[in-house]
């Protein structure tokens, strides 16, 4: 065991904490000045958005949305402005990530997996690992419908 009252050591200490308190202070002086980027698009885009004409889209099948609208009328897919807000539309919204999670494309990397995993496990507890035979199946079929796929060379434009 290490000896409190040895003086190497306590400098020590102090110096390993001063570096981290400095590299703190540092990351957050960095994010403080960081520069201010409301958009991540340019002027002309933000100018087309504001217009009375420009209507909102669902962001699943790209059909055009009556304000005040909840639902897709054409998919079905959570649209409203608040809809993760209200706790009952919500449950629409978590149930369009897990139906996605077992029909649609999912990008198969290993932070989604997990985010699947842990996700499916707070909402369905004991029932999550039947959920994991469907999703672990989907993806195995979209890796196997991958792999089929001979790769098609993109021509360059003309």
């Amino acid at each position: 065991m290490f000896a409190a009252s040895d003086p190497n050591l306590i400098l020590g200490r102090i110096a390993v904490g001063g570096l981290i308190i400095a590299g703190l202070w540092r990351l957050v002086v960095w994010v403080r000045d960081a520069p201010i980027t409301p958009d991540p698009w340019g002027a002309e885009v933000e100018q087309k958005l504001s217009e009375p004409e420009a209507v909102e889209v669902c962001h699943r099948c790209f059909t055009e949305q009556l304000p005040g609208a909840w639902f897709c009328a054409r998919c079905g897919c959570a649209v409203g402005p608040y809809n993760n807000l209200m706790p009952y539309v919500c449950i629409f919204s978590q149930g369009e990530v897990f139906r996605n999670g077992v029909n649609d494309k999912v990008r198969a990397d290993p932070l989604t997996i997990i985010g699947y995993l842990f996700y499916s496990l707070a909402n369905y507890a004991f029932f999550a690992p039947l959920y994991w035979i469907f999703f672990f199946k989907h993806l195995q079929q979209l890796k196997e419908k991958e792999m089929g796929q001979p790769e098609t060379a993109i021509e360059p434009p003309p």
